[in-house]
This record gives C-alpha cells, structure tokens and sequence, in this order.
C-alpha cells in the first residue's frame, strides 16, 4: 500500500461528503509527510487549494473536513494548521497493519503498478568504441541501469539500449591505431604514436589478434582497401571489451543499435524527407559559434533543421560542408528509430560533455513525432577519483588513464555501484578509494550494507534462542505485532511504510538516487534501534518474553527485505554477514 495515495483517496472521498459545489478540479490536492515530523504522520493541502473555487476561506473549509476525518478508524488526530493546512496523525493498530503487510510481500514489497505496462526505452553508456571505459562512464552505466531496474520495479516495461556509434570519424581513427598496432605485431617499428591517435596499450592485444586472423594480408596496401576491414574489426573487439567491462559490475542491456547500420539502411536519409516534408529543412548559414575569432570563421550555406521552432536556440545543420551527414543527424534517425519501435518515452543517460546536444535532439524528438514522443536527458556529471582525498590523475588521450574495471577490481561491483547513486546523477561525485572501503558510519555503502548483515545476524540468533517458533516471514506476520510500542520502533515502521511511495515518485522523476538516501536513512533508525537495545536490554530485539520477540523479529526481517529491496534496484547483492 502507498499510504499516501490511500489516505488521498479518503481526503477525497470526505469531500464528496461535505456540501461543496459540484465539479470540482481535485487534482491537486495532495496528501505528503508533514515538514515536521512532529506535526504529525499526514498532511493534506486540500482546503488550501480548493478554498477559492468552493467560494470558502481555507480555515472553515479545513475545520469542515477535519470534523470529518477525525471519524476515521486509522486516524487518532486531526487538526488544522496555519491558514489552512491539515496534519493527521493514524493508530498505532494502522502501522503494525503495514509491517504485517511487508512481510507477507518480502523483497517485492514496494513492487507498483504505477507504469501499467507502459513501455520506456532507456539508453545509457553508448560510448564510441574506441577503447575501454572510465569511471565516469562507469557512472552513467550505474543510473541508467539503476533507473530501468527501477522503472521496472514500479510497473513499467522497459528496454535497455545501448548506441554504437560506429559511423563517425572516430572509429577512422580507431581503424587507422589499429593499423599501427597490427604492423608493430607483424615486427615493424612504429615508433611515437601520432598525434590524435589512439595510443593506448589495449589496441596492442587487438592489432595481435588482427596479425592472427589476417598475416600480412593488409601490409603495404593503400588505406583504402584497409580501413574499412579495419574499421569494422576494431569496433567489434572495442565493444567486446566494452561488453565485459560492463558485465563485471552487472550491466547488461538488451539491445545495442549500430549508427553505422542506420546509415547504411537509408535510415537518415529518411528522416531527412520526413523532416524536408514538413518545412523544417533550409539551406541556410549559421552565426560563427560564441569565442571563435572572426577572421577563424568561413560562413557557408548547410542544409539545417529549424530546431528554433522547437525549443532550440539555433537551427542546426544536418550535413556538413563536405556533404556527410552531421552527428546530430544520425541522433535524429536513431531517435525516431526508437519511437517507431514503440517508445514514445524515451530517457537517454549522458556525460556532461553531451549537455550541448539536449536541445536539439529534443527538438528533433518533438518534430519528428508530431510531439508524441517524450525524451528525458539525465546527465551525469564528472566523477573525481581520489586516493585520500589526493586527486589520481587520468588522461584517455595519453593512454594513462585508469580503466573502469581497474576501478571495479579494486573495490568490488557493489561497493562501486552504491558509491555511483550517492548524489544525484546532475553534481559532482568525488570516489576516493579509502574512504569506500572504510567500514565505518561515514560510508554509506557499509552502513546501509551492515544494517541488512545485522538483520540477518539477528535472525540467525533467534533462530536459536526461539527453537520453538516458526520465523519465516508468514509466521511473524503474525505475531502479535500490537507489542510494538516504542517510539524507535514505530517510527522504523513509518519509515518501511513509506517504501512504495518513495520507488513511485523516484520512477516518477527518474532518479534513483532518492534509494539510496531513503536507504541511509532506513539504516540510521535502524542502527539506532539496535544500539539503544545495547544499552537498555528491555529493548533488545531478542527477549525471555517470546511473544514480544516475536514481534520484534518481525520488525527486523521488514527491515532486512526493504533494505534487499532497494540494494537489488542498484543492482547490488545484500550483505548476510560482514
């Protein structure tokens, strides 16, 4: 149950009772937390918002539907706040209600039918292929696989996707490295790696494997006749790599969509005449872009989109001057790829180096669908690798920087994953290598992880203190859960009650970082709990009193499968023991 959408449900019906005008908007009327814990467990802003319309003043309409509410089995409190505001406090019998009812769902409690089936396609990492990934990759990869897990969790049906981007002038420079590493392996001296080429020791491993397959059947030839072959071999052994880095932390997707194929298949062309069709291509010239000098800038006629009917600040050219399709135009056709799929939602997981390209591909996803389809850009900004608070430094062009499976080998995938969701996807995340591995309070990671091996570590003790009772999760459902009556302990089971409203709204606004702070949070009462037993033992979760333990085990396996249930949506494996 979300039990804020429960009591709205109520608030609404209470209003139905009272003698207002007919057709009222309800809409926003909203049942949430109180600011204030201590106002009470509700608070509705409904006489706020409809005051006005019913012709009221929002004190009398408030005293009104709290006379009404205060009738409510569930509700021990009503009263009237402010101008208008109404807190609500429910019965103790209402939230031993909600324990019983966690632990008869266990770690799918929370699960909602809030997408009903609705499909979304999301699409995160999509690195060039040019070479293994980087913590900040690493990071993408995490939010936008935590984000579909997620999406899932609250109903939705959900497609991972990953974009090869294997049709730009990169993967030229890949095949023409790769060139380089292939002669080395035949016994040739190439000496300093170019400038702008890819120097790093991986294409080493692949040039042997290209002398394997080939010989020197590419030796002395004309770059012309090689670098397709070349082109097309790299980027394979590229995305192979990219695919086992992203296996060793957990990421797998479903699909993975090649630009090049798009291309190939016409697929820009079309959304060329698609967009040609409907007026929104000119051949026009564009402003010089802002800090170029203007004797550096040679105007030029390109054919552009009319992306400033859209939202965009610029119009933005589909060709270049060579006549090759721009980069933004295979995004264009490969967006309305989607769409045509069958998702009309679509959430893409960046970098912050692509926040320039948001407008207009949002732009193009509204033309291009008739304002059908909906694209949500998450971007992740950069990740500081640190060594006790030292920066380590790391350069992709100089083939010196620290790989993201280095990253995960050193401090495990779950220890890596948790650490990624730790601030929104949109700040800075600073990853300094001792302070995740410290087991301590101040790690997030082992405090959420330890209060799950604790739960289960006291599960495992009353196991044997208790060799008379049944404690698996249906058998202390019920027990006599109406024992529960310490302020810590009713104030842990507010917390797990609100789980399912915490998976609706972070589906709801795509960020799954808001798991990770309800799970700190969870961690730190339940901690508490556990630490206050330490020091008065009447507390204690196990006692000579069975029934009472009972219903206190209860609490701690609602904790240990909520826990379970938001590590699983990072995609991280609950701690038994630690």
């Amino acid at each position: 149950m979300d039990l804020f959408s429960h009591f709205r449900d109520v608030v609404v019906a209470e209003l139905g009772a009272l003698s207002l005008p007919p057709g009222l908007d309800l809409s926003r009327v909203a049942v949430e937390p109180p600011r204030d814990p201590a106002h009470g467990d509700l608070a509705t802003n409904a006489a706020m918002v409809l005051a006005k319309p019913a012709g009221m003043a929002p004190r009398a309409l408030a005293e009104q539907l709290v006379e009404r509410l205060s009738r409510h089995p569930d509700v021990t409190d009503a009263e009237v706040a402010g101008p208008g505001f109404i807190n609500l406090r429910l019965a103790d019998r209402f939230w031993h209600a909600r324990l019983g009812e966690i632990l008869r769902a266990g770690p799918a409690y929370g699960d909602s039918a809030l997408g009903a089936g609705k499909r979304v396609n999301v699409e995160y990492v999509s690195v060039n292929p040019t070479g293994p990934l980087h913590v900040g990759h690493g990071r993408v990869a995490v939010v936008g696989d935590a984000l579909a897990t997620l999406l899932v969790k609250a109903g939705y049906e959900v497609c991972r996707e990953y974009y090869v981007n294997d049709a730009g002038a990169q993967v030229d420079t890949l095949a023409r490295s790769l060139y380089l590493r292939y002669r080395e392996a035949l016994g040739a001296t190439i000496g300093a790696i170019p400038e702008g080429y890819y120097p790093g020791d991986y294409l080493v491993v692949t040039g042997q494997a290209l002398a394997e397959r080939d010989g020197s059947r590419w030796l002395d030839r004309p770059e012309s006749e090689w670098l397709d072959p070349l082109r097309r071999f790299g980027v394979d052994a590229m995305m192979a790599l990219i695919r086992s880095d992203l296996a060793a932390f957990g990421v797998h997707q479903d699909v993975f969509t090649s630009e090049r194929r798009l291309v190939e298949s016409g697929a820009v062309d079309e959304t060329l005449r698609t967009l040609d069709s409907a007026g929104l291509v000119y051949t026009g010239t564009l402003e010089a872009p802002k800090g170029k000098q203007l004797e550096d800038w040679e105007p030029r006629p390109l054919l552009l989109f009319r992306a400033t009917a859209f939202g965009d600040d610029v119009d933005r050219p589909l060709k270049k001057s060579d006549e090759s399709w721009t980069y933004f135009a295979g995004d264009a056709a490969y967006h309305l790829d989607k769409f045509r799929r069958g998702f009309a939602t679509m959430i893409d997981v960046w970098g912050a180096d692509h926040g320039g390209h948001v407008k207009r591909v949002a732009a193009a996803v509204k033309a291009l669908t008739g304002g059908e389809g909906v694209l949500d850009v998450k971007l992740c900004q950069l990740v500081n690798l640190l060594e006790k608070g030292v920066p380590v430094k790391m350069s992709k062009r100089a083939g010196t920087f620290i790989t993201l499976r280095e990253v995960v080998d050193d401090v495990g995938k779950d220890v890596f994953r948790f650490v990624m969701l730790t601030r929104r996807n949109d700040q800075a995340l600073d990853f300094d290598f001792a302070k995740v591995k410290e087991q301590s309070k101040d790690n997030p990671v082992f405090y959420v992880q330890y209060a799950h091996a604790r739960a289960s570590s006291v599960l495992r003790r009353a196991a044997d203190a208790l060799p008379a009772h049944k404690l698996d999760a249906e058998s202390l459902a019920a027990a006599p859960l109406e024992r529960l009556t310490d302020a810590g302990e009713l104030a842990l089971i507010r917390h797990l009650a609100s789980w399912p409203r915490l998976i609706d709204s972070a589906a709801e606004t795509h960020e799954p970082h808001r798991i990770a702070f309800y799970l700190q949070e969870l961690a730190a009462l339940f901690h508490g709990l556990y630490n206050q037993g330490q020091d008065d033992p009447s507390l204690r979760f196990i006692q000579s009193d069975a029934p009472l333990s009972l219903a206190r085990l209860a609490l701690v396996q609602g904790v240990a499968f909520v826990v379970a249930s938001g590590l699983t949506v990072f995609g991280v494996t609950p701690a038994e023991e630690m």
